[in-house]
């Protein structure tokens, strides 16, 4: 999502240890074939999502009775609307209607952010999100709209970036990115994290700002560095091999819902799910640790992430694991961990020209890509130094 609570104030896939010019993982992850999903009903219709929610509020109804079952008949004057968040791509509300018995039915409507087909790929998401949803992830897909979707309503809590750390709460994520990291999704099943970080690249190169302060403070970013330092990660990361899996890519305490009754984990906004590697989406979310105000002194120490670890390869019997198995996690996690601050110091220029959001996002780039240099030397030691042995050993 890169969005809903992203802010800034200012079967196995245990991997082996053969060495043959990179990490040769033990087992791939087995994909776990969802239902085949029900068809979801469409409309051409979209909201302008400038205009204020009473507004708007006419449409967004409109859009409710044409597409959720059972809703058609329902006179528009038993409809309530509420804003649950407004993030930095897309607004998200819920729907009501009062049912005959008094009772209340609820969805949600998100309707995505002007420009953000620019970061995110819509037609990867929109076909992905049924599967997910089949294999019991996220909110159900109820209905689709030119700029967003309709889906059932999650009764539970969002978590804060403190609660991600708790044992007992990451040891849940973890079991629970395991069984998402086995999801089948159609398709090409190519890791597409180089291409977005590419495409990204070439995008946050070329803009220009009217703003003379932006411009100013664009102009002195070097991308001819960057360029260089992305392909010298990425061609570190391509020895370690890690395993490919479905990845949410964006698993920020945002879009972790909990309701403490049932004991219930939710995983929501797919926005910006692709096939990747499993250490860049395991290191994205121990990122996202920095919490709001991004203090990345908050990234989990290596006893953290251990119990994170124990936790994903091992559902079952966590205390099981291979200790090799947990040292090939840990170091192919903490490499990609520069990864993740690449993606999103980019994907931060780019919304830096097209958002309408009051946001710093040059400030955010400024900032992520400074972790990226602070952190560089410690993450490719430790890369190089585990190849080294694996070579020598």
């Amino acid at each position: 999502m890169g969005s809903e609570g992203r802010a800034w104030n200012g079967a196995g896939m245990a991997a082996g240890s053969g060495y043959g010019g990179g990490v040769e993982a033990k087992a791939t992850t087995t994909a776990v074939s969802a239902a085949a999903p029900a068809e979801v009903p469409t409309s051409a219709a979209s909201v302008d999502i400038s205009l204020p929610l009473l507004k708007m509020s006419p449409r967004i109804i409109a859009l409710c009775k044409e597409l959720v079952e059972g809703w058609s008949s329902i006179d528009s004057s038993l409809f309530s609307i509420e804003t649950v968040s407004g993030g930095i791509t897309n607004l998200l509300l819920k729907v009501s209607v009062k049912e005959d018995n008094g009772n209340e039915s609820s969805v949600t409507v998100r309707l995505y952010g002007p420009n953000t087909d620019l970061v995110i790929d819509r037609k990867r998401e929109l076909q992905a999100i049924p599967y997910l949803s089949a294999a019991g992830f996220g909110a159900r897909l109820l209905g689709i709209f030119e700029n967003g979707v309709v889906q059932s309503f999650i009764y539970a809590r969002t978590l804060s970036p403190a609660d991600m750390k708790e044992p007992k709460i990451a040891a849940e994520i973890a079991k629970e990115l395991r069984k998402f990291h086995q999801v089948d999704i159609p398709g090409s099943k190519e890791p597409q994290l180089w291409n977005d970080i590419f495409k990204f690249l070439k995008k946050a190169a070329a803009l220009k700002f009217e703003d003379n302060m932006k411009q100013k403070r664009y102009e002195k970013i070097s991308f001819r560095e960057i360029q260089d330092e992305v392909q010298e990660l990425k061609d570190l990361l391509d020895i370690l091999r890690a395993p490919v899996v479905y990845a949410h890519n964006d698993l920020l305490s945002g879009n972790l819902m909990l309701n403490d009754l049932e004991g219930k984990l939710y995983f929501i906004d797919f926005e910006y799910g692709s096939y990747s590697y499993r250490g860049y989406d395991i290191a994205n979310h121990f990122n996202e640790y920095a919490g709001f105000d991004c203090d990345y002194n908050l990234y989990p120490d290596k006893d953290a992430q251990y119990h994170f670890f124990r936790n994903y390869l091992h559902t079952d019997r966590p205390s099981e694991v291979d200790a090799q198995d947990m040292e090939v996690l840990y170091v192919e996690t903490n490499t990609f961990r520069l990864a993740s601050h690449i993606y999103w110091a980019l994907w931060a220029l780019i919304q830096a020209k097209v958002s309408p959001i009051d946001f710093d996002y040059l400030g955010y780039f400024f900032l992520r890509y400074g972790e990226y240099k602070k952190q560089r030397e410690s993450c490719f030691s430790l890369a190089q130094s585990f190849l080294s042995e694996l070579k020598n050993g």
